[in-house]
């Protein structure tokens, strides 16, 4: 076993070596590109053979393994992260400091990944982290995208998408392995023989794409694990024509390679035309297929056969995008292996595990049959006869109810179900907290739980909290460790001691400076980063998060137009300054989404050209927000807005690293607020607005939002203040939308939580007048946020649905 890099004088040899074996200097030549990429390079190599002393383990113990299945992963940056894992931070400080260089500017260099979009990702990441700290055995799968989703720019308020770059500084922690590359057919026909007695399949007239994977490794905290991301790239399998460009036909020489790599360009492509939603398509089962001839390969070299593949594999499905794998992993096993369709569909059932995270029906993934059937005929043939077969058990259990067999179909109407695809195959299914799951049960699965009642269960979402706690607010995990030790670390549960100071006025007192500290240090960001300056000693009000009609983005902007009509009728108003801070993208083809950006721009740009607003109140909007400006924003926040409406956020986890860095929750009961609540109590928390069965009674009863436009004065003067527009730009369009739209006006009730919403925004800042007082509630919310950390998160997973051990 080789010693790894551990002491100040082997990190200086290593970081020598890379930098005269790949760019031929001396470390005194070297410019700031070579330090950053020899420097990862070494730490490379110390997970590398960390990798390789883990793999002996995994060899000797032969455990059950969970394959983690995304098409997005939020990893944000990795140096850092890496360097405090292993303990080595500091010598890699002093080394680099020897040589000329700040590890700071180094981290600075370094990209976010565009691997991912929100909490869906963020989410697999924080889980990546606890598998592997927990010394889980566990691999992580998906797409390497080129240019991510996009990097978001605001140009009077308008979002442009531009191509996110991120592969030229971030291959750097990537391994590729051409040795594991596997080929993945599409299209063409396909044709069944019987005629042996058993189903022989011949594919005619196909497309075929070579999965080129790439590794990234994920390190653990203390831990002897390091366990892989593997990223697929999509390659043409087939050589270039060579003849065709010697013709002079250069475009069509490279058509085939192109049309290949398109696959894996963009995270989400728009789906607002078919040729969006056909390469969705494409890159769902590019994914699946690739990853499944990868964990097979994997189970054959060590095992020998698929005798125990049921037995030693979990393939977990993060919502409905990897849902393929349900019919490609029958595929695989039925023509490549020879298995009958019961003996394939026991092997299926046992290994998946689905979570879904959404309650929202447009968020429920369908595919166009014909579009489908096109693109993937040999999966389609096997959907086809899943469905068949499940409709045929229902038709057992619920004789001549048509109308319940036809809600838990995979097809009808001319749509494949993914969700239903998924909840039928899965061994467990998952929501992701404790009012999700239960809608989940009572709503959306209603049918499929009445039949399968011990298929559904809760896993409330998690945080990585030393990423978000440890080495986002170092002021506070210094206070942590002086106080409760450095044990909540490993065991965040141990968090709960911190509840002990909440009376010591020293402690309560050192909680208000570290948030100042680190109000100045974001302000400070924000300003070199974006040449914005903002007062760190104004309220920080914050919400930052996907830009989506239910998160309700719009509802803060109406609460910040009813101080702009309060300050301008009364400039003396007693109203505390405040930041309140926006980030979050919106979809491309989400036009909703982007004129609610443009109006909190707009609201911000008239704000700074009204010398009566612009010294009580800021509104900025952070330009392509990402996990690094995430880093430094959450241990700045004081009020953490988390006010979706109620019954339609699965959990959110943002609210998490909020709540354990000190930001108090103004919240509806929705998602894990409820949880949240429950944990730090009503007075440490600001909840509002309608509750998730008050929400469906109203809409049963009939929902006017007009009404109580009509009957609240300051709702009514907003809304004509929206209506009159703000910086030259018009709104009557977001008017016409909450009050006369055509069908259902504000279909997210923010008129009806509205002045709910306000009042508990005064009692926050009500509360905040008193230092004292906010800081104690702001320590009970620290204290309470070990639950809410993904290492609990994931001892569920592990114990109730993947069955997994940790590698001793």
């Amino acid at each position: 076993m080789k010693e790894p890099i551990t002491d100040y004088a082997a990190v200086k040899t290593a970081i020598t070596e890379k930098l005269a074996r790949y760019f031929g200097v001396v470390p005194e030549d070297a410019t700031k590109e070579q330090m950053y990429r020899a420097t990862i390079y070494t730490v490379k190599d110390i997970l590398a053979q960390k990798r390789a002393d883990f793999k002996e383990s995994l060899k000797k113990q032969r455990p059950r393994t969970v394959y983690y299945l995304c098409m997005e992963f939020l990893i944000g940056r990795s140096l850092k992260n890496n360097l405090l894992n292993l303990g080595l931070e500091d010598v890699y400080r002093g080394v680099v400091e020897e040589f000329g260089f700040h590890l700071d500017a180094l981290y600075d260099m370094e990209p976010d990944p565009g691997l991912g979009n929100g909490g869906l990702g963020r989410l697999a990441a924080c889980f990546m982290d606890s598998l592997t700290t927990l010394a889980y055995p566990a691999m992580g799968f998906s797409l390497c995208y080129e240019y991510g989703l996009f990097r978001q720019k605001i140009i009077d308020g308008n979002q442009i998408e531009l191509p996110d770059e991120w592969l030229t500084h971030g291959d750097a922690w990537l391994v590729p392995r051409t040795d594991r590359s596997v080929t993945v057919r599409m299209g063409g026909h396909v044709t069944e023989d019987w005629s042996s007695g058993r189903c022989a399949v011949t594919y005619t007239e196909y497309e075929e794409v070579q999965a080129v994977p790439y590794d990234f490794f994920v390190s653990g905290f203390d831990s002897p694990a390091v366990n892989k991301l593997r990223l697929w790239r999509a390659r043409s399998s087939s050589n270039f024509d060579m003849s065709l460009f010697s013709q002079g036909q250069y475009v069509q020489a490279l058509e085939r390679n192109v049309g290949a790599e398109l696959i894996t360009k963009v995270l989400y492509p728009s789906d607002a035309h078919d040729e969006g939603k056909l390469l969705r398509l494409t890159q769902q089962y590019f994914l699946v297929s690739a990853t499944l001839q990868s964990i097979i390969a994997e189970h054959l070299s060590q095992y020998g056969s698929l005798d125990s593949f049921a037995d030693k594999v979990a393939i977990h499905i993060n919502d409905t995008h990897p849902a393929l794998c349900i019919p490609e992993l029958m595929r695989i096993l039925m023509d490549v292996y020879s298995y009958r369709w019961e003996d394939a569909w026991s092997v299926v059932t046992r290994v998946i595990s689905y979570t879904n995270h959404t309650v929202l029906p447009e968020a429920l993934e369908t595919w166009n049959m014909d579009l489908f059937r096109l693109k993937l005929p040999r999966i389609f043939m096997i959907v086809e006869e899943i469905n068949r077969r499940l409709c045929a058990d229902l038709w057992n259990m619920y004789p001549g109810d048509w109308a319940r067999i036809s809600r838990m179909s995979i097809v009808a109407y001319n749509q494949i179900r993914m969700a239903n695809l998924s909840v039928a195959a899965a061994h467990v299914v998952n929501g992701v907290s404790r009012l999700h799951s239960e809608i989940l049960r009572q709503t959306v699965f209603s049918d499929f739980a009445k039949a399968s009642p011990g298929k559904f269960i809760n896993v409330t979402n998690g945080i990585a909290h030393r990423r978000w706690l440890c080495w986002s607010n170092p002021g506070l995990s210094a206070l942590l460790e002086e106080t409760i030790g450095s044990e909540y670390k490993k065991d965040p549960q141990t968090l709960l001691q911190f509840l002990s100071y909440q009376d010591d006025r020293e402690v309560i007192d050192r909680l208000h400076v570290i948030k100042q500290q680190n109000k100045e240090r974001f302000a400070a960001e924000l300003y070199r980063l974006k040449g914005i300056r903002i007062d760190p000693a104004t309220l920080f009000d914050v919400q930052v998060k996907r830009m989506h009609e239910y998160k309700r983005q719009l509802l803060n902007a109406l609460k910040i137009i009813a101080y702009i009509h309060t300050l301008r009728c009364d400039p003396h108003a007693d109203i505390e300054p405040t930041t309140f801070l926006f980030g979050g993208k919106a979809a491309p083809g989400y036009y909703m989404a982007k004129d609610i950006i443009r109006l909190i721009w707009s609201i911000g740009d008239e704000i700074e050209h009204d010398p009566r607003l612009r010294d009580r109140i800021r509104v900025v909007y952070l330009e392509d927000y990402n996990v690094s400006t995430a880093e430094i924003l959450m241990p700045a926040s004081d009020i953490s807005e988390q006010i979706s409406l109620a019954g339609k956020e699965a959990s959110g986890t943002g609210c998490m690293k909020f709540m354990i860095n000190g930001a108090l929750t103004l919240g509806t009961m929705d998602g894990a607020n409820v949880e949240m609540a429950e944990a730090v109590g009503s007075e440490n928390i600001y909840i509002f607005g309608l509750r998730a069965q008050e929400v469906d009674s109203l809409w049963k009863e009939g929902y006017s939002s007009l009404r109580y436009y009509q009957r609240s004065d300051r709702l009514r003067a907003v809304i004509d203040m929206l209506g009159r527009g703000f910086a030259g730009n018009s709104f009557e369009p977001i008017v016409n939308y909450l009050l006369y739209a055509h069908g259902v006006s504000d279909p997210y009730m923010c008129l009806a939580d509205f002045d709910s919403y306000f009042a508990a925004n005064e009692c926050m800042r009500a509360a905040h007048q008193d230092p004292v007082s906010w800081s104690r509630k702001a320590l009970i919310n620290i204290a309470h946020a070990g639950h809410f950390s993904s290492d609990r998160c994931i001892r569920e997973y592990a114990d109730a649905i993947w069955h997994i051990r940790p590698i001793q």
